[in-house]
């Protein structure tokens, strides 16, 4: 495809991508965006990258960027289009994700993918995180995802892992235990006013990620509390999974996953074995291990459902080696081809590959007056 299009990337661990003729030219890493200094090191790629379309005399057809409109690289997209009279386009997060596995494969067929991260603006302007898409070409659609938890804060939620295990408690019916578990590790006035937002839904959106699952597991089991580095709570669940299957390779799963006829994967039984587990780190390997077989599950139903034999994962959750290894055996088990990010990585680093190559298939759809892209999400 020889559609020269241009990608800024997302919030956190920034880059930017110029696809070219079929090829992917990338910038530096620019680091998260709410630096200052990574903005304008993004400006100046933007600009090194504009550059290499003139050399190469295929002019940049469009730019593309995330759904989120406030962040720094959405608005650079907008503004740098409209000085080249060329259209700003928008890529959701989670599609953008699974589309960097698609293009770096050189995949052509139709996918089902599972996309686990952290945050992403969704089509209904909630954040996913915990998403079971189709794709092809520039279509797509969201065919599950996790059952969303609510967020008491909002976004500090997801740096106090003990508002996820609040949150979980909550949505178990036991939103009388918040205060007596966490009291302790929040300060008894500050856990009974986490209490009080979820009662009344009061700033506390709901959301899909799965990052904020395994914030929730973290919190339940005690492993992690406060943040102070990104993902210290699921690095920590990871580690003590792993200390639980090197001292008992056959733990088994946590039992109680469902499969919901509307796509939700609910894990909320799984979570409720944890608050009072009795070993640790077998718990976490059995949450680990349940969330990886309820989401190959999800993903090898829809791909059976649609006659698919590809899948593609990406999104930061796959940085974890048991929940990737788990999903990938289970999926191959299966009869699926499976395929993993390239050297870009599966977090947000590798991205912006994702939205430059849905924004080129869009242009090239447009070209052909094929009908415009299609984004169909489920409940």
């Amino acid at each position: 495809m020889s559609t020269s299009v241009l990608a800024v990337g997302a919030w956190l661990k920034n880059a930017a991508c110029l696809w070219l003729n079929g090829q992917a030219h990338w910038s530096p890493v620019h680091g998260d965006l709410s630096d200052p200094s990574a903005c304008e090191a993004l400006e100046r790629s933007v600009q090194v990258l504009l550059q290499e379309t003139v050399d190469a005399g295929a002019p940049v057809r469009a730019i593309a960027h995330d759904l989120h409109p406030d962040f720094f690289s959405t608005q650079l997209a907008i503004a740098t289009a409209d000085a080249l009279g060329v259209p700003a386009i928008g890529v959701q997060h989670h599609h953008a994700h699974l589309a960097a596995v698609v293009a770096e494969h050189g995949i052509t067929e139709p996918v089902v993918g599972l996309a686990l991260d952290g945050v992403g603006l969704g089509l209904d302007g909630t954040p996913w995180g915990g998403e079971l898409l189709w794709l092809d070409g520039a279509q797509w659609q969201r065919l599950g995802h996790l059952q969303p938890l609510a967020l008491p804060g909002g976004d500090r939620a997801a740096r106090e892992p003990w508002r996820m295990a609040a949150s979980a408690l909550h949505a178990l019916g036991r939103g009388d235990e918040i205060v007596p578990r966490l009291a302790a590790v929040a300060g008894e006035s500050v856990a009974a006013g986490v209490r009080q937002m979820l009662d009344q839904g009061l700033n506390s959106p709901m959301t899909s990620s799965a990052g904020r699952w395994f914030d929730a597991a973290a919190g339940a089991l005690g492993l992690c509390h406060h943040q102070r580095d990104e993902a210290q709570a699921a690095i920590a669940l990871e580690q003590a999974a792993a200390r639980g299957l090197s001292r008992r390779p056959d733990v088994p799963p946590l039992p109680g996953a469902v499969q919901h006829a509307d796509g939700r994967i609910d894990l909320r039984p799984v979570l409720a074995q944890l608050f009072d587990a009795a070993d640790t780190d077998a718990a976490a390997a059995g949450f680990h291990l349940a969330l990886a077989d309820a989401l190959a599950m999800g993903l090898i139903t829809a791909a059976r459902q649609r006659g698919i034999r590809t899948a593609a994962l990406g999104g930061g959750c796959f940085f974890n080696r048991i929940l990737r290894e788990r999903t990938v055996r289970r999926l191959f088990d299966a009869g699926l081809t499976v395929h993993l990010p390239g050297p870009s990585g599966c977090g947000d680093a590798g991205l912006a590959i994702g939205q430059a190559w849905v924004a080129a298939r869009q242009l090239a759809r447009t070209t052909t007056q094929t009908p415009a892209l299609e984004t169909v999400p489920c409940a």
